[in-house]
């Protein structure tokens, strides 16, 4: 095993923080049952390890306890109601015997290797992710942390929390306050950035949709398990990064804009952002790859808008929690098979975006039923976003020299987006598929590179 686990240490928040019981929205219920978001922050480190235990790791543990304070319901779990009314509750303890549990760890594997974007195997990356804690009472804790030093080399930083505590600009949050609070224990200076918002009842839910998604839920559960997956051992899985320079991300606008605006919304012009073409780009190689898909007369798409700008009244971005909205996105397959399909996926991305516009919450309690007839249909979805800023987290190492969204290797068909480190990289996109279908996924996308 490459990785050996040195200490495991429970961070409470200091100050003590209040603690208490928070309610989850109808934005939190949806991931009850899911899993965490799991990220891993690579920067160059190179010292020995007994460096690292005596001067950086104490800085790491005093800015996980400061930055805690704040985000005291990180400290706690996700429980049942004590009502017995079989609802869900946030529950943190607060100063009161809660924490964070920090592994602190040791890694003989190759650092340049993994903190690159050549394919690897995934489960080397999972050495440097914490598991979240559960108990047997049915709770279960919302965030985990491991530092993970390479002698020599580099240190990697994993965050783990779970989806229902909180949406990836809120996880972002937290892990830049840690980081700033990090270079502050270490005397450097550090731009101050603003607590959470904790008041959930800015969630306005006059139509009861936490509590009918809830029901929903466990309608399905009664039902019985998913079916089994396929006999045999599953396939070896990698995870790789592509990446779209601003230069190719002009050029796939131009090309959308020229092409597309005539079919978009009768003849109106066509929503192109970054994120659009990039979810394009990357819709159409997987299409590519995906043996399923070629036997299938339309193509699905989900990913998720984020809401907290787009309700009314609008919530402070500092808002800790989920405020994402899922959009479906559907085309024809032979169109995004074409060799237009990057535009005709665009113009349909970008339709379902501007389709916002008229109220962010419309069809609000079809969204669950929506996603699960989905599940059958293997539809791309899409994980982070290039607006979070996930190279801005510095412990004072720097800039990360890459960031990893490990946890898209949960639903197959997940690709991450996230900015690019460098000031012209424009948009990375990271992939978690098997050996052969990623070499399949690495030439489609170059091909499609090369046709700009």
């Amino acid at each position: 095993m490459a990785t050996k686990v040195l200490d495991k240490i429970t961070v409470a928040a200091s100050p003590p923080a209040s603690g208490g019981v928070l309610p989850l929205t109808f934005f939190d219920v949806p991931w009850l049952f899911t899993g965490p978001i799991e990220r891993v922050f690579f920067y160059t480190y190179p010292h020995p390890v007994e460096q690292f235990t005596a001067h950086l790791l104490p800085s790491l543990v005093s800015s996980l306890s400061a930055a805690l304070h704040s985000f005291y319901p990180l400290l706690g779990c996700v429980r049942p109601c004590p009502d017995g009314g079989g609802g869900y509750e946030f529950y943190s303890t607060g100063g009161d015997g809660g924490g964070v549990e920090l592994t602190v760890a040791e890694s003989s594997d190759d650092f340049e290797e993994l903190s690159g974007g050549s394919p690897r195997d995934v489960a080397r990356l999972y050495e440097l992710v914490p598991q979240l804690p559960r108990t047997e009472d049915g709770s279960f804790a919302l965030a985990s942390a491991q530092v993970t030093v390479f002698a020599g080399q580099g240190l990697a930083v994993g965050v783990s929390i779970h989806h229902v505590a909180c949406d990836d600009s809120s996880y972002m949050h937290f892990v830049k306050t840690w980081a700033g609070q990090c270079r502050v224990a270490a005397g450097e200076d550090a731009a101050e950035v603003p607590p959470p918002l904790l008041d959930r009842d800015v969630v306005a839910d006059p139509e009861g949709l936490a509590a009918r998604t809830l029901d929903e839920m466990r309608q399905l559960a009664a039902k019985g398990p998913p079916p089994p997956p396929p006999p045999g051992p599953p396939p070896k899985l990698v995870i790789a990064s592509f990446v779209l320079t601003r230069d190719c991300i002009d050029k796939l606008k131009q090309r959308v804009v020229a092409k597309g605006a005539a079919s978009a919304n009768g003849g109106g012009r066509v929503h192109c952002s970054a994120f659009t073409v990039a979810c394009a780009f990357a819709w159409a190689c997987l299409a590519r790859v995906d043996g399923s898909y070629t036997c299938k007369k339309r193509a699905h798409l989900l990913f998720s808008v984020e809401c907290r700008r787009r309700l009314a009244p609008p919530i402070p971005q500092e808002y800790l929690g989920n405020c994402l909205r899922p959009c479906f996105v559907e085309v024809d397959m032979g169109d995004l098979l074409g060799a237009d399909g990057v535009v005709t996926a665009a113009a349909a991305i970008g339709a379902s975006i501007k389709g916002l516009d008229g109220g962010v919450l419309d069809g609000a309690d079809g969204w669950f039923h929506k996603i699960l007839s989905l599940v059958p249909e293997h539809p791309m979805s899409v994980g982070g976003s290039p607006r979070y800023g996930v190279y801005d987290a510095d412990f004072g190492l720097g800039r990360p020299n890459k960031v990893e969204l490990v946890s898209i290797d949960k639903t197959p068909g997940t690709v991450s987006l996230a900015e690019g480190r460098d000031t012209q990289a424009g948009i990375e996109i990271g992939v978690v598929l098997p050996e052969a279908e990623m070499a399949q996924f690495s030439s489609c996308f170059s091909d499609g590179l090369k046709q700009l």
